[in-house]
């Protein structure tokens, strides 16, 4: 039987119904998507048909994507936060749309859950219809569908942002998504993706293959070495590989891989800092990196010198009293002690953990980190433990060893154990005990020796209590508790915001934060935390033009400030007089500026806003 929106007139008809008479229509790659849909005899008002993947099948496709995972693992755990401040889940899909990992809200979580938002679940677009996910692996860009531009009806609960992740040869790897209610406008989902995205791509390019060189070029000098620098991999005078940005640069595009280029990209590239042109003329500024050629001995060379000490910008940012919490955590992995760190969402509980195994005896050893809200039921007892081959439909020819062995002779840190299923916790507390794993389908158990720090955001005690949680796991894991203070209880929030800031791209490019900026985001709520922060000043720098000083109208959207302490009761003279106080000086900054608003404003450290409402506003006033 035909669908019912397989003809132009009946696609007309579907999006008169799903935008409503006198709306705009959406943008070109969502008609597209509808065109292609409708052509493939999708009916719009019913429910997709698809079927997740069965648990072995899920297996496979978690070992073929894993290093797709782990190359993803920061920039996911950077966007959570975001996600569950907002209601929203972090997707990350392989090549083909088949969801691997969400992250995020555990309510909202549940209402994707219903229209088969997923692990296991292909999203690509002759599924499941126009969607973000689908509709940019098809477009190959970043898409955003919001509510109904999606063209199954079921799925217009849904707002999508989505990019594909992109190899150094172009090819598609996977798509990372951020999905949130429809009912809720999220207009900066888009540009966080693409951020993380970048950072993805770029760390793929990290590392300089052998026999090749890297060139990596900006128009700000100030931009390489960072995620927003372009990237070309050269072997010889061939072009190998490439990002987005250095091909956008150039003015290149990927079916240029494989040409060649004189000299890596018109002219004589020599190893050092470069001075280049981009497509338009417009100068580029460059490194090349290439395999280092043998130094010739020299006689009586003079001995080398120590190579300086870089501080590690990754290193966490401490106050006295977590430093103290730090080196008592350090003493008892050295003593064989198990610590659970407790703390809200984003407090760092994973930085603070990979700060104890980078202090402690066992750093040289692995740090093996294990997400225990994010591993799916179904998936998680062949991730911890590992398998034999052909324990299992669909398992991996050679077997896995497991995380747990992963970690032998390190540090084994396991994130949300609050959220692991119950039917696990007596598997994970023999191995505990034993010291040593059963792989499914052994036979033989295997010794491990390794470091443990679990983490949670909940009250694990409570949940004891409660029966959600083993009492002898619990005992077994928390001799001793460490509790990380949420953002709003540090005494150091000024010097937090200065020194994560000092640790973006902004100060290389000459952007600088202003007091009543530095001051707006000190006080701000931040229900994210550290991780939040984080995010917010990264945003910050990408989005400011060099050399700009930001001040607090800059901030997104959302950014609350603490609720205000009640001012003492003053009396009315003296507060009608200061008022007054305060419009002149108001009036004498923007006489001073030429009444240029922003400048008034920021050299007075208020917002435009309050300028406006306490000053220019009364102008107008009849």
């Amino acid at each position: 039987m035909q669908s019912r929106v397989t003809t132009p007139r009946t696609l007309l008809a579907a999006r008169r119904q799903a935008f409503g008479p006198g709306v705009a229509e959406p943008p070109p790659p969502i008609l597209r998507s509808w065109e292609r849909c409708a052509a493939l005899g999708l009916d719009f008002g019913q429910r997709p048909r698809v079927e997740p993947l069965s648990a072995a099948e899920m297996r496979a496709a978690f070992d073929r994507s894993e290093a797709l995972r782990q190359r993803c693992r920061p920039e996911i755990e950077t966007l959570h936060a975001e996600a569950r401040a907002t209601g929203s889940l972090v997707i990350l899909t392989d090549a083909d749309g088949l969801i691997l990992d969400t992250l995020g809200s555990d309510s909202f979580a549940g209402r994707a859950a219903q229209v088969a938002l997923r692990p296991g679940v292909p999203w690509n677009e002759s599924l499941t219809g126009t969607n973000a996910i689908g509709t940019a692996l098809v477009e190959r860009r970043p898409v955003e569908v919001r509510g109904p531009e999606h063209y199954f009806e079921p799925h217009r609960i849904l707002s999508c942002a989505a990019m594909p992740i992109l190899g150094s040869d172009g090819t598609v790897l996977g798509v990372l998504d951020l999905t949130g209610p429809a009912a809720v406008h999220q207009g900066h989902a888009l540009g966080l993706v693409g951020l993380a995205v970048a950072a993805i791509e770029h760390r793929l390019l990290d590392a300089v293959p052998p026999g090749c060189e890297v060139l990596r070029l900006h128009r700000d000098a100030g931009l390489l070495g960072s995620p927003r620098e372009g990237v070309l991999v050269f072997e010889g005078r061939r072009l190998v590989g490439a990002n987005r940005h250095g091909l956008s640069l150039l003015g290149l595009t990927w079916g240029d891989l494989g040409a060649e280029h004189a000299g890596g990209h018109g002219g004589d590239l020599r190893p050092g800092p470069l001075s280049l042109r981009d497509a338009t003329g417009a100068p580029l500024y460059g490194r090349l990196q290439g395999t280092p050629t043998p130094a010739r001995r020299r006689p009586h060379a003079e001995p080398a010198q120590p190579a300086p000490v870089v501080p590690d910008p990754e290193a966490p940012i401490l106050d006295p009293a977590t430093e103290r919490l730090l080196a008592r955590t350090v003493r008892l992995i050295e003593a064989g002690i198990p610590v659970v760190v407790e703390g809200e969402t984003g407090t760092g509980k994973e930085v603070f953990s990979r700060a104890a195994h980078a202090a402690c005896a066992r750093s040289q050893k692995p740090f093996v980190a294990v997400n225990c809200a994010a591993l799916p039921e179904t998936l998680i007892e062949a991730e911890l433990f590992g398998y034999e081959p052909g324990a299992f439909t669909g398992a991996a020819r050679q077997g896995a060893k497991g995380l747990l062995r992963q970690a032998d002779g390190g540090l084994l840190f396991l994130d949300e154990i609050g959220d692991m299923p119950l039917s696990l916790q007596s598997r994970l507390l023999r191995a505990l005990q034993e010291r040593e794993v059963l792989p499914v389908g052994g036979t033989r158990p295997i010794p491990v020796d390794f470091a443990l720090i679990c983490a949670t955001h909940r009250d694990l005690s409570a949940m004891v209590e409660d029966g959600a949680f083993r009492a002898d796991l619990f005992y077994r894991i928390a001799p001793y508790r460490v509790r990380l203070a949420p953002l709003r209880e540090r005494p150091d929030r000024l010097a937090l915001v200065r020194g994560l800031w000092a640790r973006s791209d902004g100060p290389a490019r000459g952007v600088t934060l202003s007091q009543s900026c530095e001051a707006a985001l000190a006080e701000a709520t931040w229900p994210g935390n550290l991780r939040q922060l984080a995010a917010c000043l990264r945003a910050l720098a990408a989005l400011a033009e060099t050399g700009e000083v930001l001040g607090p109208e800059d901030l997104p959207e959302g950014v609350a400030s603490r609720p205000a302490r009640a001012p003492a009761a003053r009396p009315e003279r003296e507060a009608g007089r200061l008022d007054i106080l305060a419009q002149e000086t108001m009036r004498a900054a923007l006489a001073a500026h030429g009444g240029n608003v922003s400048r008034a404003a920021r050299s007075l450290g208020i917002s435009r806003s309050t300028l406006y409402r306490r000053c220019l506003s009364e102008r107008a006033t009849p």
